[in-house]
């Protein structure tokens, strides 16, 4: 590309941000300092009172304009006290809210207990703040025909993690005989549905007799951009029913009905009512991106070049991110000094983001140089897995020659500001390649290092896959019985994903057209002969996850083959593609990345909520650079055909 067409896509990306950021402003609706205080001091006021749920109302209100500090002390302490299973869902999601990931094991442990009477509770907190885990406990959740409620709430949180499956079965809820699970189905549907909702939440509304009741129809399509509904939300704030008062001032905010609102209901006789229309006004006055509404068109495609090539750092690439405990996210990738060959000195570096990704902290380095080559393909995980209070394990590649490769894991008991001692994951001698972002943690709780191996990766260059497990932790670790093994180069750069039945799939970049498969039926230990994905592919690493609301797999390669070019083809476009089935078939083939100036590989995937979060190299073919992306989408994104 010319420099001037390079310039006009940057001006055109520039006009195109300016443009979103300029939507949302006008949404904005600043407060004077009085009002702004007065907000507050409703807020304040109601957060330290005796009723318990405008207490929480309040925690969520104050968290979301930046005082999530004064929110946690007080709910800590209430949390101490309270014995009740519903309170201690609501206190939990709010310390959550509020930076502190620690009481989301109330919010599991509630969903799991089959006799608590918090279980639809912890399902709705789990959907109001956008955490599904591994998603098993809310698929389950899901299927519990004895309550429907929470089957619906179930259905709520991974439907705004991109499951839309789940999504349907709110849809369905519609058509209940029970007015409660009528009204339900239809708030969830005002923040999660589109426009194709209206028509069936519409009749709902128009046949409605009982005022209460006809205020979620009506909530829901003012969040739907209803005109009719938007008009009913602004009169309901006057109802003589607190309950729909409070309901309308709620819906306000999500709705971004600017009209709606009067202040003087901060004097509202009702407490929930002040509650509500202060965080109404106070979400007016601040950008929709950094509510966390579940809404399709919050956040939208937030991309950054987080770390970008100079002259003297050529290269970054091979990353990899993790939620911290207070939700922030640290990304870690390699920093090439002086060249961008794989031999050259390396460290390993990162930032910290406190918005989702949005913006980031200052570099700092995460691992020095202690190879007589370099240090590089980091990949950060929780040790043991499972539980997001573990240490924070840190492994990565020692590079010393072409037959000297190793992986070490540093552990970490402070969030990843210091690490323990090197512990060697691979034995014997070799070149031993774990790609960036690869180690997979079994439900069974093992480790699994997929790595392929080489005597001499110059001399000989042919490369087998096996795997290292750990069942301690990664304290020791022991290799797998089997190798796969492919033609010409080999079987290379591999990662393993646990499917559903329990059984491993591994995929391997080749050097023949297509990403080869291998499964193990033992976590491992033996794997089969090797098999392929229906799909073409350069010689590049592929990347492949499930997908925590859904169970399906989601696979980030160059779906490109060209046989008569090197490596079969230039790692360009970028693409993703989901599978229900365990890999069998390939289904809504998105693209991430187009250009054909321009190179991309090494993805690292994290699900954040109900986004995906990706990393992945930029190489300018140009000027033989590689920058390091971050790449935020919401799940569903991948969902929607192109």
């Amino acid at each position: 590309m010319k420099r001037t067409s390079y310039m006009l896509v940057l001006v055109l990306c520039g006009v195109a941000l300016a443009t979103t950021r300029a939507a949302e402003d006008a949404e904005l609706r600043p407060l004077s300092p009085e009002l702004r205080e007065k907000c507050l001091t409703v807020l304040r006021t109601a957060l330290k009172g005796d009723e318990f749920w405008p207490a929480m109302h309040a925690a969520e209100a104050l968290t979301l304009t930046g005082k999530g500090s004064e929110v946690v002390p007080l709910l800590e302490a209430r949390l101490k006290t309270d014995e009740d299973p519903q309170h201690r869902c609501g206190l939990a999601r709010e310390i959550v809210r509020a930076g502190k990931r620690e009481p989301l094991a109330i919010l599991w442990k509630t969903l799991a207990d089959p006799k608590s009477n918090g279980r639809v509770h912890a399902a709705e907190s789990l959907y109001k703040i956008g955490e599904v885990g591994d998603g098993k406990l809310l698929q389950a959740a899901m299927q519990d025909k004895e309550s429907p409620k929470l089957q619906i709430m179930a259905a709520a949180a991974l439907g705004r993690a991109g499951n839309q499956r789940a999504l349907e079965f709110v849809r369905e809820k519609l058509k209940s005989d029970d007015s409660e699970h009528r009204k339900l189905a239809a708030w969830v549907l005002g923040l999660l549905g589109n426009s194709h909702d209206i028509p069936a939440i519409g009749k709902l509304r128009d046949n409605e007799t009982d005022p209460l009741t006809q205020s979620y129809f009506v909530n829901s399509l003012a969040c739907l951009s209803e005109a009719k509904g938007r008009e009913s939300l602004a009169k309901n704030i006057d109802s003589a029913d607190p309950t729909i008062r409070t309901y309308a001032a709620d819906f306000a905010a999500w709705s971004r009905s600017l009209d709606a609102l009067k202040p003087d209901r901060l004097s509202d006789p009702n407490v929930d009512v002040r509650v509500r229309t202060a965080q109404a006004l106070l979400v007016f006055s601040m950008p929709r991106h950094i509510l966390g509404l579940p809404l399709a068109a919050a956040g939208g495609d937030i991309q950054v070049d987080l770390f970008p090539a100079s002259d003297k750092f050529p290269r970054y690439s091979e990353g990899s991110i993790i939620t911290l405990r207070d939700g922030s996210l640290l990304y870690a990738t390699t920093e090439f000094v002086g060249g961008g060959a794989d031999h050259a000195t390396a460290t390993i570096v990162a930032k910290t983001s406190q918005d989702g990704g949005r913006t980031w902290s200052d570099q700092r380095t995460l691992q020095e140089n202690i190879g007589k080559q370099n240090v590089m393909s980091v990949t950060l995980r929780r040790l043991p897995p499972g539980d997001e209070m573990s240490p924070l394990g840190m492994f990565f590649l020692e590079k010393n020659s072409q037959t000297d490769l190793k992986v070490l894991l540093r552990i970490s008991e402070d969030e990843g500001r210091t690490f323990g001692k090197p512990i060697v994951v691979t034995s014997g001698p070799g070149y031993h390649v774990m790609n960036n972002d690869r180690v997979t943690l079994l439900s069974s709780g093992r480790l699994v290092c997929p790595v392929s191996w080489s005597e001499d990766v110059f001399k000989n260059g042919h490369f087998v896959c096996f795997c290292l497990l750990s069942d301690d932790g990664g304290q020791t670790w022991r290799q797998s019985k089997d190798r796969v093994d492919q033609p010409k180069r080999g079987a290379m750069e591999p990662e393993v994903v646990e499917l559903a039945d329990g059984k491993l799939l591994m995929i391997v970049r080749t050097q023949l057209g297509y990403i080869a498969t291998s499964l193990s039926e033992d976590g491992g230990e033996h794997w089969s002969a090797p098999g392929k994905l229906p799909l073409d592919a350069p010689e590049a690493p592929a990347t492949i996850r499930t997908i925590p609301a859904s169970g399906d797999l989601l696979l980030i390669w160059n779906n490109t083959y060209d046989k008569s070019k090197g490596h079969g083809g230039d790692r360009t476009p970028l693409n993703s593609a989901i599978s229900s089935d365990g890999g069998i078939t390939w289904s809504h083939i998105r693209s991430l990345e187009t250009r054909r100036d321009q190179t991309y590989a090494y993805t690292s995937v994290l699900f954040h909520k109900d986004r995906v979060l990706l990393s992945y190299y930029v190489s300018d073919n140009k000027r033989g650079r590689i920058s390091s992306r971050f790449r935020s989408l919401p799940v569903r994104w991948f969902y929607e055909d192109q």
